[in-house]
């Protein structure tokens, strides 16, 4: 095995990764890994654009509002308040910097409305192309000094004395190597990738959260995941985003049947928050009715929405028509590893920043347009944060060595992925129950011996299945705080608890892997998962 030494190793290829790699290049040797190519992200797909607060008629209090109202009152305010109030001039920075935003005739930045936005203070790149273009831009601001390493996989966290100091990887050549780094930073995206239907990159699986589970790292919010009201429908399968900009422009949602589904439903109708969209249309669906996005009355809609016409014409759809057939889908993870503002995580040496982070900025429901401003404040803080942080490593960590196995390797049955995609999406997506969860958990927990052995198997499995199995393992976690949540905030929906209750306002459930974690928690507000270590295991309590 090779053993190579990087100040820094980020590990994703979109928006926050490349921020961090850029911001720390300028005095840091990085190294970027990316599972797949180094355009294959969520960051490339992102079509609405970046929320501000830059209109001389806006203010960072009310963006600040309309997020925390978004997110069902769930969010770290501190959080928030950094994202709302040092957001507009980071736009400027990177705008300085030669990213271009739409403008209007007058040369003005020209700001979209999305949905939960009180006022237009969206920023949109080439109409619905605001991704591709910030990661063209980015691309071309990176420095000599980022390496970035393509479809070589993070695989392993290298922990020593609880201080994480490397990675271990695996290539599609079949290669293991492990990496030495001062620090490591996760920027890897979310888990969409875990349901049937979603807007997320097919790379999008989850597996950070389980690598940083694995070696004791805290996950938060898990049961929180978005789902994207209109994902464009061609037969059964979701085949991409349409904006909700376009709801934005004049679009609005009717069933087969002619009747539009959001009128009165919401003070906002078609651009209600999108956890209010995404259930009336899966009762819609539910009811045997079909949905469509009606875009009779936007405007220039093939010049607005580029993108969008584009994927509707290699599809078979007329836009002639003016009906787009829509499903929601796995959208936004607003969970993942907990970390402060900074992108410290419980584990010394690991970082994590972006949707794989969990600072609660997002709360239950992140607002829209959010995440790439989430991206540009929060990539920033964690580089100031590590060019201002003196190098605790002072030792040679011990040699990372495989355990034995005791599972032979033509043992190991796993399910299809499409099989537990269908059934995240059936009994953890949209609406969720008790019996549902219960017969979710149960199958999930079959496969349990496999992630619980993974020291001891890795070494022997390819990377399908290595994969695999942490997205079993990240399935089970999701579903277990979804069970242990009894009420609806945000994007968790529970048919048998379908109101928010107060007592579990701010209280978060989180999950950490330790050999000898007590029961009880010394995390105040906190509603306490242990893994299978803890007696029990389902032992949760209020602190």
């Amino acid at each position: 095995m090779s053993h190579t030494q990087y100040d820094v190793i980020v590990v994703g290829s979109g928006m926050s990764a490349l921020l961090t790699a850029n911001y720390l290049s300028k005095h840091m040797n990085v190294m970027v890994f990316t599972k797949s190519g180094k355009h294959e992200n969520n960051s490339f797909l992102a079509q609405g654009g970046v929320a501000g607060a830059i209109a001389k008629t806006d203010s960072w209090n009310q963006h600040y509002m309309d997020t925390l109202i978004a997110g069902c009152d769930h969010n770290n305010k501190y959080s928030v308040q950094l994202l709302t109030k040092q957001g507009p001039a980071m736009l400027q920075e990177i705008i300085d910097n030669g990213m271009k935003f739409d403008e209007d005739p007058s040369g003005n930045l020209s700001l979209g409305m999305e949905g939960a936005h009180s006022m237009r203070r969206i920023l949109h790149a080439g109409g619905d192309q605001t991704g591709k273009k910030i990661m063209k831009w980015l691309h071309s601001q990176l420095k000599e000094s980022v390496t970035i390493l393509e479809h070589e996989t993070v695989v392993n966290l290298l922990v020593d004395s609880e201080r994480c100091y490397g990675v271990k990887t695996l290539n599609t050549l079949g290669q293991r190597r492990t990496y030495r780094a001062t620090h490591v930073v996760f920027a890897t995206g979310g888990a969409g990738g875990l349901y049937s239907y979603t807007s997320n990159n097919n790379s999008v699986t989850g597996m950070a959260l389980a690598l940083a589970y694995r070696v004791g790292a805290t996950l938060t919010d898990l049961e929180f995941m978005q789902f994207h009201p209109t994902m464009l429908r061609v037969g059964d399968k979701a085949v991409g985003l349409i904006s909700e900009a376009v709801r934005g422009e004049g679009a609005y949602l009717m069933n087969n049947e002619g009747k539009s589904i959001m009128s009165g439903v919401h003070p906002l109708n078609d651009l209600a928050p999108r956890d209010i969209v995404s259930r009336v249309i899966f009762n819609e669906l539910d009811q045997g009715r079909e949905v469509f996005l009606n875009i009779e009355h936007v405007r220039n809609f093939e010049a607005r929405f580029p993108t969008i016409t584009q994927m509707c014409s290699s599809h078979g759809i007329n836009l002639a028509n003016k009906l787009l057939p829509v499903v929601p889908g796995a959208h936004f993870f607003m969970g993942g590893i907990e970390t402060n503002e900074n992108g410290e995580t419980s584990i010394e040496g690991l970082y994590a920043v972006g949707e794989v982070a969990c600072n609660g900025v997002h709360g239950a429901n992140r607002l829209a347009s959010n995440s790439l401003l989430e991206a540009i404040v929060f990539s920033k803080k964690l580089a100031e944060h590590l060019l201002n942080k003196e190098s605790t490593i002072q030792w040679m960590p011990t040699d990372y060595r495989e355990k034995l196995s005791s599972l032979k390797r033509e043992t190991i049955i796993l399910p299809a992925k499409e099989e537990l995609q269908k059934k995240m999406m059936k009994y953890a997506g949209i609406v969720r129950n008790k019996n549902g969860l219960l017969k979710l958990i149960s199958w999930l927990k079959t496969y349990q011996t496999y992630w619980e052995s993974l020291d001891e198997i890795e070494s022997s499995l390819p990377l399908e299945k290595i994969e695999l199995i942490y997205m079993l393992q990240v399935s089970y976690l999701i579903a277990s705080s979804a069970l242990n949540r009894e009420e609806s905030r945000g994007a968790h929906f529970r048919l048998d608890f379908p109101y928010l209750n107060e007592n579990w306002k701010q209280k978060r459930i989180m999950h950490q892997k330790k050999q000898n974690i007590s029961c009880k928690s010394v995390l105040t507000n906190a509603l306490f998962v242990a893994d299978a270590k803890c007696k029990g295991e389902k032992t949760v309590e209020y602190i």
